[in-house]
């Protein structure tokens, strides 16, 4: 333990304010709060730069809790600096409608950073917090004004470092050197099953050297001055730096420290009141906070509120020394977009040949980011089939900071997870591509950008069978309809080129993740002087035709490639004398957002003979097409063979779709 007895008095408070409230939920993770007291302090109150009143300054250090579970630790750690998270809070730890839930949650609790729980995500997070933070500082410092400067600060766990997508972000940081990237390695060798030896033997240590990593050592997890001196020692190296404390499991309670046991279940009052006696600590009152403790730890309000005017000052000085970069540097600070950005999403013109829309995104992509300089990502190994690369731009790397084009590798997981970190940094629009059927290797994290409304932008391509010769290995059935299920996940299917320009505007304004689902065969360009236009695309469905001198008696919709196959069989019926409907359907979230008034105008409820089209499985079209249609769907794998005839053979023709429509009209007639 700490040689300061205030330090020590601190630690102490730390421990048992986060059991007490575990205790009072009876529910919650013990262990890692009380075995992190001391990494704890030792960040906030002599490591970490932020202030408690403006959890949201820029230039301030992030910290992370890679291991979620443990999240009663950060809630303690909020309310004793100063931070807008009462004592009530701390009672209503894990309880309905608290800002204190069971994993910190981004957006909820002033000063959680990010949505940590599902073990790794932290980690790789960060990794993307610290590419945010080099390429920024590379772009806005210049010598003597170094207004991005700023740290990335984690805790992680045996649990995290088990994880895949940690070991795929920690690979990607040893290779770019991120210096800024500092994380606390929680050693307690326990998960829940028991000792680590029985699953998780490797040397960590070498496996991180390995991978281009600082590894420092501190053997005791209360010796704040070892703390600090491994952490002078990880800033003065140019790699990534873990730093391994060896912890215990719940230190201090009597019969479990150092068990499973002290993983995830409350001890018990009785165990803690053996453990603050033997800490000679007071049992009463609970979510005891000594008047001295108190007062120490409030001394990082006016520190942090001194540290964030320093740099406004310094912000000042930067602002006349470069009014430019400042002012550009303030927008994206502020979340602002360039003005008069949308001017320059191209509009391309009717062609019979088109182009597949992976192709017209990375046309759209490189005309944005001319004109969005924040615009900033890549693709998991795939930039050229997945079109994700910004022409005429360097690719970050440690020697090019500067850099907008990722290599993510061949790491989807990864680049999902710090795409979001570095959504949530601020000052860039991230992206982050693969083909469709590899969301499922990144579905974690689209999860969690979906859940904490990051405006996380993922570029999906080979959308389809029509991916062809490569296979069912290949070729996604399931995976738009599985992106749809997802809640505040806004997914969109273009038709043509210009639904996919209007896609990435979406996106691009849109505050939360965005899944773009494109096609890697031609797709003819729509001619908008003969159909409605593609801005049309933002309610999600839209009526692209209407055939015949009545009113709809049939509607046939469809979402991608599939839309100009449905346009082609209404015109045929159309010329058999069928009165009828062409809906383009990019987007089912998008309309559902939309009024009952506008949705009733697409889908009139009279008109119950409908027909939905989709190269993909057939679930959730029912709710668009009722009692009363069908859809044209694909509810196995797909099949080796030339994308076009794939196509065919799974009934994605225009002969099919008209039988399909007159066996529905039919049907109504005979009724």
């Amino acid at each position: 333990m700490s040689s300061d007895p205030l330090q020590t008095k601190s630690i102490k408070t730390i421990k048992f304010l986060s059991v007490d409230a575990i205790q009072k939920a009876n529910s919650g993770h013990p262990g890692l709060p009380m075995g992190n007291a001391g990494i704890a302090y030792s960040l906030w109150m002599k490591i970490l730069n932020f202030n408690p009143k403006n959890p949201k300054w820029f230039n301030r250090d992030r910290f992370v809790l890679s291991g979620g579970h443990g999240s009663m630790l950060l809630y303690s750690m909020l309310h004793l600096t100063g931070f807008d998270v009462s004592m009530e809070d701390l009672h209503s730890f894990r309880q309905w409608g608290s800002i204190t839930p069971g994993h910190p949650e981004y957006g909820l609790t002033p000063g959680v950073e990010v949505t940590t729980g599902p073990l790794g995500q932290g980690f790789a997070n960060g990794v993307g917090m610290a590419i945010a933070e080099a390429h920024l500082a590379a772009e806005f410092n210049r010598p003597g004004h170094e207004i991005v400067d700023h740290y990335v600060y984690a805790i992680v766990t045996d649990g995290d470092l088990m994880e895949g997508v940690a070991s795929e972000a920690a690979s990607l940081a040893g290779h770019l050197k991120l210096g800024k990237l500092i994380y606390f390695y929680d050693d307690n060798r326990i998960s829940i099953d028991g000792s680590t030896e029985l699953a998780f033997t490797e040397d960590r240590l070498a496996r991180f050297r390995a991978y281009g990593w600082h590894v420092l050592e501190v053997d005791d997890p209360f010796d704040v001055d070892g703390m600090l001196s491994a952490v002078d020692a990880a800033k003065a190296d140019e790699r990534p730096s873990l730093i391994v404390v060896r912890t215990t499991i719940g230190h201090g309670l009597p019969t479990v420290a150092g068990t499973e046991e002290a993983h995830g279940s409350p001890p018990g009052w009785d165990e803690i009141e053996q453990a603050k006696k033997n800490a000679d600590w007071l049992v009463e009152p609970k979510f005891y906070i000594p008047e001295d403790v108190n007062e120490h730890f409030l001394t990082k309000v006016a520190d942090g509120q001194k540290k964030e005017s320093n740099w406004v000052d310094r912000f000042e000085e930067y602002r006349k020394a470069y009014p430019d970069l400042a002012a550009e540097l303030a927008r994206r600070i502020n979340g602002d977009l360039p003005e008069d950005w949308e001017s320059a999403l191209p509009v391309f013109p009717a062609d019979e040949k088109g182009m597949a829309s992976r192709a017209a995104s990375g046309k759209v992509l490189n005309a944005l980011a001319k004109a969005i300089p924040e615009l900033m990502g890549g693709s998991a190994d795939l930039a050229p089939s997945n079109k994700t690369w910004i022409s005429g731009e360097p690719d970050f790397q440690a020697t090019v900071p500067e850099g907008r084009n990722m290599h993510f590798g061949v790491r989807e997981h990864a680049m999902g997870a710090i795409v979001n970190g570095m959504s949530v940094h601020g000052g860039l629009i991230p992206y982050g591509g693969t083909f469709l059927v590899f969301s499922d290797y990144m579905r974690p994290a689209v999860r969690l950008s979906a859940l904490s409304h990051y405006p996380s932008i993922w570029v999906y391509t080979h959308d389809s069978v029509g991916v062809g010769e490569d296979g069912p290995t290949h070729q996604p059935i399931e995976h738009v309809g599985s992106l749809r299920m997802i809640p505040n996940l806004v997914t969109i299917r273009p038709a043509d080129a210009n639904e996919t320009a209007q896609a990435w505007r979406v996106a691009i304004k849109h505050n939360g993740p965005v899944a773009l689902v494109l096609s890697r065969q031609n797709l003819p360009t729509i001619d908008r002087d003969v159909y409605a236009g593609a801005e049309e695309l933002a309610k999600g469905a839209y009526v692209l035709a209407d055939f015949g001198n009545e009113d709809p008696e049939l509607i046939l919709m469809a979402s991608g490639s599939e839309v100009d196959l449905v346009l082609r069989a209404g015109a045929n019926l159309a010329a058999e004398g069928v009165n009828l409907r062409v809906v383009s359907f990019p987007s089912w979230e998008l309309f559902e957002a939309q009024d009952k008034d506008y949705q009733e105008l697409v889908l009139p409820p009279q008109v119950t003979k409908r027909l939905a089209v989709e190269a993909g499985v057939s679930f959730g079209w029912q709710r668009w097409v009722g009692d009363k249609g069908a859809v044209i769907g694909i509810d196995k794998f797909g099949a080796s063979a030339p994308g076009d005839l794939v196509m065919d053979e799974y009934g994605f023709t225009i002969a099919n779709v008209i039988e399909k429509a007159l066996a529905l009209l039919k049907k109504d007639a005979n009724a």
